[in-house]
């Protein structure tokens, strides 16, 4: 009986369906005049001895034209029909985005057949990316580290146990389909509350769902739902991670809010649990990859966390798919202070070994003086391209334009994106 609630009143759905079926009968009686049907044998007699006395030799090809006019006209009706019923459920189910019709069937087909990519590391840089991967692909991972102890993140982590959701909600806001509304809210801070102060809307939600839930990953996979994310973001583990820093004087630094604020050259970073265990969902993604993305991102706080997972790493080293590197542009005062693109590199290797990565990008834009200048007084400068150094660890450099400068020097998505998708052309290309 479910069939019959398409009839109830209001849906607008009867009165097109009405009109089709009279478009259907006209082409009915079309086609048996055209072709002499024997059930409409007496109607054709009548139409034909009228017309033989009306215009004689002409009749049997007006009787024709009238066939084919009912049939061209019936088919118009079901045409007009069938587009006023389609607009009728589109208004009912979808009444501010009709127009976008097209852009949510490219959606759906399109982008679902796009290559599978993983993406690994965390803060803004992560999510700056994604969202000019998600414009060529639906089939995206994002691995996001948890080590987060600072800011509203850190202070949720604290007072509720649960794991800091900050990088993983922009990442979930970077992969959404929602309207522009739903995007400020999820990053809207408050202002004002002792309590509330400083807090995100998206982490309280993030926070909200885990505790009504029991459980972290699921309440990030109903937040997924909520904001109808291309993709999946998975936490790196779901341990209460801690990061700490050696420095090469020796000097230990605990947590991840607090290494870039000590001066002091960072030897190694190091998690606990040391043996923290990923997702089975990320493990199956990297399998399944056809191009595994570290970075954008702070080397040692966001892209490192997620390495120092060491069975997540070991199935990276395992994987078919190419490895890219996205190096920073500039350097980053307390963690990479004057380093080059080959000093990132060779931290990856010291931590986690040379098969971690078998491509590098990096930046071949200049930057704007006076933007080196304002960085200068952070403490900040451009990332050196050390094109041969890089060559000689043993990867394949990439040297593209890829920054977006206004008061801040950035990746820009859809130019890194283009980057990464002509690089997965040009692998499946040289492996057919």
């Amino acid at each position: 009986m479910k069939g019959f609630k398409w009839f109830y009143p209001g849906l607008k759905f009867k009165r097109w369906l009405f009109i089709i079926t009279i478009g259907v009968v006209l082409v009915g009686i079309g086609v048996g005049i055209v072709v002499s049907f024997q059930s409409l044998s007496l109607v054709e007699g009548l139409v034909i001895n009228f017309l033989n006395d009306l215009v004689g030799d002409l009749a049997d090809l007006i009787h024709k034209l009238i066939g084919i006019s009912l049939i061209v006209g019936g088919i118009l009706i079901v045409l007009l029909g069938t587009r006023k019923m389609v607009a009728s459920i589109l208004e009912a189910v979808l009444p501010e985005r009709e127009d976008n019709l097209v852009e949510l069937l490219y959606q759906k087909r399109y982008l679902k057949k796009g290559p599978k990519i993983v993406v690994v590391g965390g803060g803004t840089g992560l999510s700056t990316m994604l969202r000019g991967i998600k414009k060529f692909t639906n089939n995206i991972t994002a691995i996001v580290t948890v080590a987060d102890d600072g800011g509203s993140s850190g202070a949720l982590r604290e007072q509720l146990g649960i794991l800091p959701p900050g990088d993983i909600r922009n990442c979930l806001v970077a992969l959404a389909d929602t309207e522009p509304l739903m995007e400020r809210l999820f990053q809207y801070r408050f202002k004002k509350g002792d309590e509330l102060k400083g807090h995100s809307f998206g982490n309280l939600f993030i926070a909200t769902m885990s505790e009504l839930l029991g459980d972290f990953e699921q309440g990030v996979k109903e937040s997924s739902k909520v904001l109808a994310i291309k993709g999946q973001v998975l936490p790196s583990t779901l341990e209460d991670l801690h990061l700490s820093a050696k420095l090469k004087d020796g000097t230990i630094i605990t947590g991840e809010s607090q290494i870039p604020k000590v001066k002091g050259e960072i030897e190694e970073v190091f998690i606990e649990p040391a043996d923290s265990k990923p997702l089975p969902e990320a493990l199956t993604a990297i399998k399944e990859a056809d191009a595994i993305v570290l970075g954008p991102g702070s080397l040692y706080t966001s892209i490192l966390p997620n390495l120092l997972v060491e069975e997540l790493t070991t199935e990276i080293k395992k994987a078919d798919a190419f490895k890219l590197y996205v190096c920073n542009v500039m350097t980053q005062p307390g963690e990479t202070d004057h380093y080059t693109a080959s000093d990132h590199v060779q931290a990856l290797y010291d931590h986690v070994g040379e098969q971690i990565v078998d491509h590098v990008l990096v930046n071949s834009e200049e930057v704007d003086l006076s933007l080196i200048k304002k960085y200068a007084q952070e403490g900040a400068e451009p990332v050196e391209a050390d094109l041969t150094r890089l060559k000689e660890q043993g990867v394949k450099v990439l040297h593209e334009p890829v920054i977006s400068q206004s008061n801040l020097v950035r990746h820009d998505y859809d130019k890194l994106a283009r980057v990464i998708m002509d690089l997965i052309i040009e692998e499946k290309s040289n492996y057919f």
